[in-house]
């Protein structure tokens, strides 16, 4: 007994010195900038510095301020229909490669999914601002086949450009994790429904897509938490009428010099997306539970 309590100290302690470096490295990047954005937005701003003393009236302004709630508002649907979108494109994407593409080319198919990553995402991007422009790609061939009179102006510097651009952008992360849940589905579930007489649809709504509900879960977190605070797409192609929360906290940092106020914002938006994720992981978590 005190042979294997010894061992199992042991462990621990060698656990304990394997996980302390990355520990010690998130805590300093990570948890210690948080603190003090969030200590920063309950202090007061003042002319070109910040003075020490605690206030509300940061996070007062940022929920009754107009304009801040209508960006708020805007980050939040913008993301929504970007998750919406990439979600929906990438099921059908990762669906066909895992079961309808032979395994020896499924390497080929993901290689291909993952050729976007090659490039800067700044580049995808200005690629986007050519082919939505005003004599851009899709205007240019809409002209040429008399489709269109005059080049159209609502393509670009709107919320629709920010939503194409980032489901875009964020595809293969969604394509990905759902691809790796279907991999891990028996097979053999899916014959037996159709020996059961179930039809392809029905198997695939009883079946597949429940137990590919964790990627799908997987993929919804890992598109809507980055898009709300994405920065660069916003500030290209969305114009006044597509800036979200991101541009708004840059504006209040570096042009007005307000750094309570950006923390509070940064902060706001912090949380209403951790509470929104955990609702949509309690929704969800039945789909999450590991099969008895």
């Amino acid at each position: 007994m005190k042979r294997s309590a010894r061992g199992a100290g042991t462990e621990a302690s060698s656990g304990l010195l394997l996980v302390s470096p990355p520990a010690i490295y998130a805590l300093v990047l990570l948890a210690a900038p948080l603190a003090t954005i969030i200590l920063y937005s309950f202090f007061t701003d003042g002319y070109l510095e910040v003075i020490r003393e605690f206030t509300l009236a940061n996070y007062w302004e940022t929920w009754v301020n107009p304009l801040y709630r209508t960006v708020m508002l805007r980050s939040l649907l913008v993301s929504v229909l970007v998750t919406a979108a990439t979600v929906l494109l990438a099921f059908p994407v990762a669906y066909f490669v895992s079961f309808h593409v032979d395994p020896s080319r499924k390497s080929l198919w993901l290689f291909l999914i993952t050729i976007p990553f090659w490039t800067s995402y700044l580049i995808r991007v200005f690629l986007w601002k050519v082919i939505l422009g005003y004599n851009g790609v899709v205007n240019s061939g809409l002209l040429s086949l008399g489709i269109i009179d005059e080049p159209l102006t609502f393509l670009l510097y709107n919320t629709n450009s920010v939503v194409i651009t980032l489901a875009h952008a964020y595809a293969p992360f969604a394509i990905l994790p759902i691809f790796v849940a279907l991999e891990k589905i028996d097979r053999s579930l899916l014959e037996a429904g159709q020996d059961l007489g179930e039809t392809k649809f029905a198997t695939f709504c009883r079946v597949t897509l429940p137990l590919a509900m964790p990627g799908v879960v997987a993929s919804v977190l890992i598109v809507f938490i980055p898009t709300i605070g994405d920065y660069v797409t916003p500030q290209l192609v969305g114009g006044p009428e597509g800036r979200m929360v991101a541009n708004l906290i840059q504006l209040q940092y570096l042009r007005l010099d307000n750094y309570p106020l950006g923390s509070a914002i940064a902060v706001s938006a912090m949380g209403i997306v951790a509470i929104i994720s955990l609702i949509f992981l309690g929704l969800t978590r039945r789909y999450l539970r590991a099969p008895k």
